[in-house]
């Protein structure tokens, strides 16, 4: 499916509407009120569709006096964001670049999300993980020894699991990231995890350090997913179609994965992925996609896209046509 439309028409709040409306959230911001048109008090969305051959039917509503509320199929929610656990939407927009440009946070939680969708079963280990080091952490600050020693087996014991399941996701990602970005043009493109797993003993040995510090100076949330091509680390080395090149791999392996071991095809969310493509990339892009899931990409003219899209939407702001 094709969104066309001149620049600012809204053919990106198109595309941020259907991830809020099968994720519970914005890709873009975590400030509910930025949803809501300017001088408005509430915004809607609806989506009907099929899920195994039962209708979908998914209500969002937002309000700047009620807050966010969801129903799916006329049944309320207890929050919006248990949608993500009835689809999978995966999506590309230009500021998802910084899963390469920027710092290693921003690759955790990347890969974290990815976790979660593709080892579902070990989805909750990055919040335990997080709640165990928030409490150890307090306990640093108020330099209480006693409390902190039950807090230093959790982080160890959790810290290790999680960089046990972060290492089990790159491997299962690696193959087709590695082949999506070859044929994409980066060649040799390869992911490796950059940390050891925490132990009691570490965490022991630098407590004095860490009770200086208020902080534990160890662990997987300090950890970084290295991201190659060739040997070249492309965080600092790659350039800007590189780094853009990545992140669709990575999108195109995570929904390869999610169709063959879930059984799930996701929605992929593609914005102004073709204009920095030149065409016969643009051609191995669409390839790829092609069978893995609902995909809508943007683009400002339909000659942007290789052949014809299975349908042409046309945005207009205020409006969106055909079908």
């Amino acid at each position: 499916m094709l969104a066309v439309g001149p620049n600012g028409a809204g053919k990106t709040n198109l595309l941020e509407a259907l991830h809020v409306g099968t994720q519970g959230f914005s890709p873009r911001t975590r400030s509910d009120g930025e949803l809501i048109r300017f001088g408005a008090h509430a915004a809607g969305i609806r989506l009907e569709g099929m899920r195994g051959g039962a209708p979908l039917r998914v209500g969002v509503t937002l309000s700047t006096v009620d807050g966010k509320r969801a129903e799916l199929n006329s049944t309320r929610l207890r929050a919006a964001e248990q949608l993500r656990n009835e689809s999978a939407t995966l999506v590309f927009t230009p500021d998802r670049l910084a899963i390469v440009k920027a710092g290693p946070a921003a690759r955790r939680a990347y890969f974290d999300r990815s976790l979660g969708r593709l080892l579902p079963a070990r989805s909750s280990l990055p919040a335990d993980y997080a709640a165990a080091l928030a409490q150890r952490n307090a306990a640093l600050k108020l330099g209480d020894r006693t409390a902190i020693a039950p807090w230093t087996v959790q982080v160890a014991a959790l810290g290790a699991e999680l960089v046990r399941a972060r290492t089990e996701l790159l491997e299962l990602l690696g193959p087709p990231f590695a082949e999506s970005a070859g044929q994409l043009g980066l060649p040799e493109a390869r992911l490796a995890y950059d940390g050891e797993p925490p132990t009691e003993s570490e965490l022991d040995a630098r407590l004095e350090r860490d009770l200086d510090r208020g902080a534990t100076g160890a662990g997987p949330h300090l950890h970084d997913v290295s991201i190659a091509s060739a040997g070249r680390d492309l965080r600092s080395f790659g350039s800007q179609g590189e780094q853009r090149t990545v992140v669709l791999a990575l999108l195109v392996a995570e929904a390869s994965l999610l169709a063959e071991r879930l059984e799930e095809r996701p929605l992929l969310l593609l914005d102004d992925v073709l204009s920095e493509l030149d065409p016969q990339r643009r051609r191995v892009l669409v390839e790829q996609v092609a069978g893995r899931g609902q995909t809508l990409i943007t683009a400002t003219t339909a000659d942007a896209l290789p052949g014809e899209p299975a349908q042409l939407l046309e945005v207009t702001p205020g409006a969106v046509t055909g079908g």
